[in-house]
C-alpha cells in the first residue's frame, strides 16, 4: 500500500472510530513540509508523516499499488481516548481487519527503541511497508 493510499484508509479508520474526534491530510491542516501524512485528533491532536518503501526489487517506474490479501493480524484491544498515540494508531490498524496488513510494529516497544521516538512501521502482505512517524 503506497503512502498515498494508506493515509486515506488510515482517515477512513479514525473517522469510523468512536475515540476519533477529526481525521485530516496534514495538507488539509496547511502543513507542507510533510508531502505524505495526517493528523488525527482524540485527547489531543496527532501529526504523522507517512514514508513508503516498495518491496525488495520493485521499481517506482513499474510498481502497481495492488492489494495482495493474506491473513489479518491478530486484533488486540480496540483503541482507547486515553491511549498515547502511537499506542491509539496501532490499536486502530490492529482492529482494522485488513487483509493488506501482515504486521504493526511500534516504534517504541522495539528492543532498539529509541527514547522520544514515536511510530509505526506497517508490513503488508505485498511485501511493501510503511513508516509512520509522530511529527
Amino acid at each position: 500500500m503506497r503512502p498515498g493510499r494508506f493515509q486515506e484508509f488510515v482517515i477512513g479508520l479514525a473517522e469510523a472510530d468512536h475515540t476519533a474526534i477529526t481525521a485530516k491530510t496534514l495538507a488539509e491542516t496547511g502543513e507542507s513540509s510533510v508531502p505524505c501524512g495526517f493528523a488525527i485528533t482524540v485527547a489531543d491532536i496527532s501529526r504523522w508523516g507517512v514514508v513508503g518503501q516498495l518491496p525488495d526489487g520493485a521499481k517506482h517506474t513499474d510498481f502497481e499499488d495492488t492489494p495482495v490479501h493474506g491473513d489479518p493480524i491478530k486484533p488486540q484491544d480496540p483503541p482507547q481516548a486515553t491511549d498515547p498515540p502511537e499506542q491509539w494508531l496501532a490499536a486502530l490498524l490492529a482492529q482494522s481487519g485488513s487483509a493488506e496488513i501482515a504486521e504493526v510494529e511500534r516504534w517504541s516497544t522495539r528492543e532498539e527503541a529509541r527514547p522520544g521516538y514515536f511510530g509505526v512501521t506497517v508490513r503488508f502482505h505485498n511485501a511493501a511497508r510503511v513508516f509512520v512517524r509522530l511529527l
